[in-house]
C-alpha cells in the first residue's frame, strides 16, 4: 500500500496554474533560482475569502523579503491544484507558489497530508541517502519541504488553538509536524496561542513548541501560554513578544461606487466603518451559542447601527472583511442588514460590495473616521492606519492584541458585556478618538518596524539542493 503512496501522481505537481493576486503588479514575477533561502511558508494564504488571512500571508512575506531579499518562498497549504500568486510587496511582485495538499478521504493521493507524513519517517528513519533521493523522485512534494531551508508558520493567526474544533487544529499542525519530522527548522510568527481544551491539542502543541526555534506572541499572555506548555525543554530562545504582521499591510486606493454614494448622501456627519462578522450570526452557524455571547449578536449589531446613526449623528458603512457566499461570510450579512435599514436610514446607511482584496478593502477602512468590528483583522486594518477602533471580540485574542497597542479600552468583550454596556464602550471611545489616533500615529511607525525586524537574529546556512525537483 505504501508503494502505491510513493508512486501515485506524482506528476501532478508540475501542472502549475498562474494566478494574478495582486494586479498592481505590473509584471507577473519569475522565481530565480539560487538567489536565497528556500522558505516554506505555512499556515497562510490566498485562496480564501478571509482578508484578514491574506493580510498575515503579505505580513509574513514582506518580514522574509526584508531578511532575505532573494528568498525562495513557497507556502505549503492545503489545495486542489498548485499555483503561483503575485505578491505585492511595496509595489514590487514576488512570486509565491503554493505547494498543495490534500486532507480528504482519498488517501492514495500522493499529496495526502497522512501520505507525506508517513513517507517523512521513511525519510527520517533510512538515512541512506539513495534512498531518501528515490523517495523524493517519486513523490515531489515530500521533494519540495525536504529542500526547504527554513519553515515559517502564522496558523492563520489564531488557529494554533482549538477554538474552533480539532479538525481546524489539526488541518493547522500537521503541516508543521511534516516539517519537523524532515528537520526543518520552525519558527513560529506571531499569533494567538491557545486557548487548549482537549488534551491531544496540548500534547501537540507541546511537541511542536518545544521543537520550534524561535516563538513569538502577539500578545503577552501567549508568553505565559508557551511557556507553560513548553516548560524548559524548547530547542529555541524563550517566546517574545511582537506586533502582528498584519500592520505591514499598505493600503491601495480603490473606486468603490457604493462607497462614493454614501459619502456624497453623508453630508457633515461622521463616518463610522462597521465590520460585522458572518461568524457570530445566527444564519452563519452556532459559534455564538458555544461562545455563550451575553447578548444575541444579531440583535446587537441593529441596535448599534440606529444608535450611531441617531444618537451619536454618525453615518455608518458596512464593511465585510469576509468575502463570498458561504454561510460564514460577511458579505452577506451586511447585504441583509442593509436591505432591512437602508429604507429607514437611506442618507445614513451604506455598504461595500466588492469585490476587494486586503489592499483595497484596508483602504476602504481606512477612509472612515471612526471604527466597529467584529473581525479582529479588520480592525487591525483600521488601527494601523490611525483609525481608532472598537473591537467587539468572541476570544481573549482581541484583548491581548490590541492590549499591545494601548487600546485596551476600546475591547468589548461580548462574551461578558450586554449591549447597553457594549454601547457604552462605543460611545466612550468615539468621543476620545481624536486622543486614540495622535497616539496611534506617532507609535505605529516604531511597531511596524519591530515587527519587520524579528527575523534578524536568525542565520541560515543554503545548501543547493541536489535532487534537481522543479515545483
Amino acid at each position: 500500500m505504501l508503494m502505491q503512496f510513493i508512486n501515485e501522481g506524482s506528476n501532478d505537481l508540475e501542472q502549475q496554474v498562474s494566478v494574478a493576486e495582486d494586479s498592481a503588479c505590473s509584471e507577473p514575477a519569475v522565481p530565480k533560482p539560487g538567489l536565497g533561502p528556500r522558505v516554506c511558508l505555512l499556515g497562510a494564504t490566498f485562496g480564501t475569502a478571509n482578508m484578514g488571512v491574506s493580510a498575515l500571508t503579505v505580513g509574513a512575506v514582506k518580514v522574509v523579503m526584508r531578511r532575505w531579499p532573494g528568498a525562495q518562498i513557497f507556502m505549503l497549504d492545503y489545495g486542489t491544484a498548485p499555483c503561483t500568486y503575485d505578491v505585492d510587496i511595496d509595489r514590487e511582485c514576488v512570486a509565491v507558489r503554493l505547494v498543495n495538499l490534500r486532507f480528504s478521504k482519498k488517501f492514495y493521493l500522493g499529496n495526502h497530508i497522512l501520505v507525506l507524513l508517513a513517507l517523512s519517517l521513511l525519510f527520517r528513519l533510512l538515512p541512506e541517502k539513495r534512498f531518501r533521493d528515490w523517495l523524493c523522485q517519486r513523490n515531489p512534494w515530500l521533494a519540495k519541504v525536504a529542500d526547504a531551508d527554513l519553515a515559517v508558520s502564522v496558523a492563520a493567526g489564531d488557529s494554533f488553538s482549538d477554538i474552533y474544533g480539532l479538525t481546524n487544529f489539526f488541518y493547522i499542525v500537521l503541516p508543521q509536524i511534516l516539517c519537523l519530522i524532515l528537520r526543518k527548522r520552525l519558527i513560529l510568527f506571531p499569533q494567538t496561542f491557545g486557548p487548549f481544551k482537549s488534551r491531544i491539542s496540548r500534547a501537540v502543541a507541546r511537541y511542536i513548541l518545544r521543537r520550534a526555534e524561535w516563538v513569538y506572541s502577539r500578545d503577552l499572555n501567549g508568553l505565559k501560554t508557551t511557556q507553560d506548555l513548553a516548560g524548559r525543554q524548547c530547542s529555541g530562545p524563550p517566546a517574545r513578544f511582537s506586533y502582528d504582521l498584519g500592520i505591514l499591510l499598505h493600503p491601495r486606493p480603490v473606486r468603490d461606487s457604493d462607497f462614493e454614494a454614501l459619502l456624497l448622501r453623508m453630508g457633515t456627519r461622521t463616518l463610522v466603518g462597521l465590520n460585522v462578522s458572518g461568524l457570530l450570526s445566527a444564519s452563519g452557524g452556532k459559534f455564538g451559542t458555544r461562545a455563550a455571547f451575553a447578548s444575541d449578536y444579531d440583535f446587537l449589531v441593529k441596535d448599534l447601527i440606529r444608535y450611531l446613526i441617531r444618537s451619536m449623528h454618525a453615518s455608518v458603512l458596512l464593511v465585510p472583511h469576509v468575502f463570498g457566499s458561504g454561510i460564514e461570510s460577511d458579505s452577506a450579512l451586511c447585504e441583509k442588514l442593509f436591505s432591512e435599514l437602508s429604507p429607514e436610514y437611506p442618507d445614513c446607511l451604506g455598504i461595500v460590495r466588492g469585490p476587494c482584496d486586503q489592499h483595497e478593502i484596508k483602504y476602504l477602512i481606512g477612509s472612515c473616521d471612526f471604527f466597529i468590528g467584529s473581525r479582529m483583522h479588520a480592525c487591525i486594518a483600521a488601527v494601523s492606519q490611525g483609525v481608532p477602533a472598537v473591537s467587539l471580540a468572541y476570544s481573549d485574542k482581541f484583548a491581548g492584541v490590541m492590549e499591545a497597542m494601548g487600546l485596551a479600552s476600546l475591547v468589548a468583550d461580548l462574551r461578558t458585556m450586554k449591549p447597553d454596556e457594549v454601547l457604552q464602550v462605543v460611545r466612550s471611545a468615539f468621543e476620545e478618538r481624536e486622543s486614540h489616533r495622535t497616539g496611534l500615529i506617532q507609535q505605529m511607525p516604531k511597531w511596524k518596524k519591530s515587527a519587520l525586524e524579528i527575523l534578524d537574529e536568525v542565520e541560515l546556512v543554503v545548501i543547493k539542493p541536489e535532487r534537481g525537483q522543479s515545483i
